[in-house]
């Protein structure tokens, strides 16, 4: 390949890859073509991208930007997945398909600078929440205080709600309250 070749595909990964800092790599090798055609159209429902790489080149378009360290993971035929909403959902997405399509290997993912290995290492990221779920989540850990505390302060008034109820129900039905 020759070295104009070559630069113009280091350009075109970091031009796809831009403004992206997480990733994962994916080999499809095992794959027959007809199955990575059909992987492919599925994640691209939800948004979600697979480039298949150079290992060579896209170390040298990921110098200096955050999916560098993914230089560990480019070795034999390598390929990466990225966007969708976040890493998160692309790991939950792959892991999904390994039963439909056997010859999908996982070599490994970064999320915020850290490095998840191999098959386990995505298989642990995508038991991760998404950021979604996790504000969700912290906004029930604040929440739930509160809505204790309410309930804490609202369960006397409901109870004397309820005397006060049933001593209106006797007194339209003419009945005598007696005192207890």
């Amino acid at each position: 390949m020759s070295k104009t070749v070559k630069n113009m595909l280091t350009r075109d990964y970091t031009k796809r890859l831009e403004g992206f800092s997480e990733a994962l790599v994916i080999s499809i090798r095992g794959m027959k073509a007809t199955q990575t055609t059909k992987l492919r159209r599925q994640l691209s429902k939800n948004k979600i991208k697979i480039t298949v790489v150079r290992n060579d080149l896209a170390r040298k378009a990921f110098k200096g930007s955050a999916l560098e360290s993914l230089d560990s993971f480019l070795s034999g035929a390598s390929a990466l997945a990225y966007g969708g909403g976040s890493i998160v959902e692309v790991a939950r997405e792959i892991t999904g398909m390994l039963a439909d399509y056997p010859g999908l290997e996982l070599k490994g993912a970064i999320l915020d600078g850290t490095l998840f290995k191999g098959d386990a290492g995505v298989k642990e990221l995508s038991k991760y929440p998404t950021r979604p779920e996790a504000i969700g989540n912290v906004v029930t850990l604040l929440v739930s205080p509160g809505r204790k505390l309410a309930a804490q302060v609202k369960g006397p008034g409901s109870n004397i709600a309820g005397i006060i109820k049933a001593i209106e129900a006797k007194l339209e039905k003419g009945e005598a309250i007696s005192k207890k």
